[in-house]
């Protein structure tokens, strides 16, 4: 069982681990802050278009 343990205590596997959650923690950071950017300018455009369709008249005769 100590040998084990020792073997376990030697092994430098777990640190490819902590730099792959790292990189994984950086990159959904980073998902995070484009979604709200595109958030606010999707919901600008919306507002945008929403008011020039309002403001559209339609004829319904062809």
């Amino acid at each position: 069982m100590t040998k084990m343990f020792k073997n376990f205590l030697r092994t430098e596997d777990g640190a490819a681990v902590v730099d792959m959650t790292m990189l994984m923690a950086a990159l959904v950071g980073l998902a995070l802050a484009v979604t709200a950017s595109v958030s606010n300018g999707m919901e600008d455009l919306t507002g945008d278009l929403s008011t020039t369709m309002v403001n559209h008249d339609v004829n319904p005769a062809f």
